[in-house]
């Protein structure tokens, strides 16, 4: 069969390899070595999404993100009304490159580029070390042999006191200390709602589109399909929500209020009122992801849309943006209604299913005496500044890039569309991504975040969390020469 045949589901793939990854990340995996193999030759055509769940007994959903992960690595490409093909230009050695980068090594962390211009990483050189040892040594010392017995499945009650008392002071949370139950960080938190929502019978999760993949697999996972709804400038549009949730039936919703990943949007307050509304309309549930929200440059922090109706608003949070994602500490507040079905959920993971009751104690202590406040502020600070830095390098290296995202978080979108360098044309995303990494400047393709990712985009996400204040400029300039590189 030649490559310019649409293959069936059987000759492109065999049943997928056992393992530990989710699904997702196992088609993936098939997909790259297929290649790497050279049983999937530049320009094969592959079989429609709906054709290859089927044959593989998977949902539709993990074949589309799939095939969009790699559209955006430039592995595949995706036209209108064409088939999704391996990419003219792939070559083995590319697609080892992204099966390696991708393929965790328990043995140690992966490597992180000399210029991380990656989304959704903090500044793994400022983590409070110090003031973390002391919270766990006094946690240790102070731990009565009942605390070391283990854990209940919500938490330990004076870390969830602890929690409860900063989010009712910082996020404006509604709600007593009982709401609070500790997880292993968000996307642990939402494997769980995903669980207790199917077995309250729900079948679709309404997301944004484009969104944070990992919350979407492991609501896929869990038996419920992923429902994409376009986000704009005003975050979510709620009129096209509804529609959504009228076509599918579905009553739940993820959301990213404060701060929309990748795009970077708010939520307008009509729109804030106007999502509570059609939960309570539908008897449904918005889980509210408080992505990065503390950290707005420009004004104080919209509060969580928890606050607006507790009864319907589930709320995700985690210390994996504020101090490093290895600290593996989250929480969530849970309506009342909702707190047994998700105690269930987390009990079917096992006698431990939060983090450490040594680093339970450890968070109260160090959210009790002031030591995480005073790391926020001085996050704030050392990133608003950056992202100044950053504009202004942009502004001097890629004249005509419209940079998008509100004065928060971690991360700025960059459309080169406007951007004419020497005279030659804007260069696909994933083109610059590809170059950017040959140059040590780690860089993210919009479309590795859109559920349907277009044939073509021209759009980067862009972070600045972890990357050195002196290394700005130099970034930069590789991604220059990136996209020069790229045209």
């Amino acid at each position: 069969m030649g490559p310019d045949q649409t293959n069936s589901a059987a000759d492109v793939l065999v049943a997928l390899a056992p393992g530990l990854g989710t699904l997702r990340r196992r088609l993936e995996d098939a997909l790259l070595e297929g290649i790497v193999s050279g049983r999937l030759a530049p320009g094969t055509a592959l079989p429609p999404s709906r054709a290859l769940a089927d044959a593989l007994g998977i949902s539709r959903w993990v074949v589309t993100e799939t095939y969009g992960h790699l559209v955006g690595k430039g592995i595949l490409e995706a036209r209108t009304g064409a088939a999704t093909r391996v990419s003219a230009t792939a070559r083995a050695g590319a697609a080892a490159d992204v099966r390696r980068a991708e393929t965790p090594r328990p043995e140690r962390a992966p490597r992180r580029a000399e210029h991380d211009l990656a989304p959704g990483v903090p500044d793994l050189r400022h983590v409070p070390r110090e003031a973390w040892v002391r919270a766990v040594r006094d946690a240790l010392a102070g731990a009565t042999n009942q605390d070391l017995g283990g854990q209940p499945p919500a938490g330990h009650p004076a870390a969830r006191t602890a929690v409860a008392t900063h989010l009712r002071r910082a996020r404006v949370v509604a709600g007593g200390d009982a709401a609070v139950v500790l997880t292993r960080g968000a996307t642990d938190g939402m494997s769980r709602v995903a669980v207790a929502l199917a077995a309250a019978g729900h079948t679709h999760l309404l997301v944004e589109d484009p969104s944070w993949a990992p919350l979407r697999d492991v609501a896929a996972a869990a038996g419920l399909v992923p429902v994409p709804v376009p986000v704009d400038d005003d975050g979510v549009s709620a009129d096209r929500l509804r529609a959504a949730a009228a076509r599918t039936g579905a009553r739940a919703v993820l959301l990213t209020p404060a701060h929309q990943f990748p795009l970077g949007a708010v939520l307008s307050d009509d729109r804030r009122a106007a999502v509570v509304d059609w939960a309570r309309e539908v008897d449904g549930l918005v889980v509210e992801d408080d992505y990065d929200a503390e950290f707005r440059y420009d004004r104080r922090p919209v509060p969580a849309l928890q606050g607006l109706d507790p009864d319907r608003v589930l709320l995700l949070g985690s210390t994996s943006k504020t101090l490093a994602p290895a600290f593996g500490i989250g929480w969530m507040a849970v309506p009342e209604r909702w707190r047994a079905a998700v105690l269930e959920a987390s009990v079917r993971r096992g006698p431990s299913p939060g983090p450490a009751t040594v680093d339970q104690l450890a968070l109260a202590r160090f959210l009790g005496d002031g030591s995480y406040a005073r790391h926020l502020r001085a996050a704030r600070t050392r990133y608003s500044r950056r992202r100044a830095a950053l504009l202004a390098a942009l502004d001097e290296a890629l004249p005509g890039a419209r940079v998008g995202g509100i004065a928060a978080g971690m991360h700025v979108t960059v459309d080169l569309a406007g951007v004419r360098l020497d005279g030659g044309h804007p260069p696909d995303a994933a083109a610059v991504v590809r170059e950017a990494a040959a140059r040590e400047v780690a860089v993210a393709d919009l479309r590795r975040y859109q559920a349907v990712p277009p044939a073509r985009s021209t759009t980067l996400v862009v972070g600045y969390g972890n990357l050195a204040d002196a290394r700005v400029g130099a970034a930069v300039r590789g991604l220059r020469a990136a996209v020069l590189a790229a045209r």
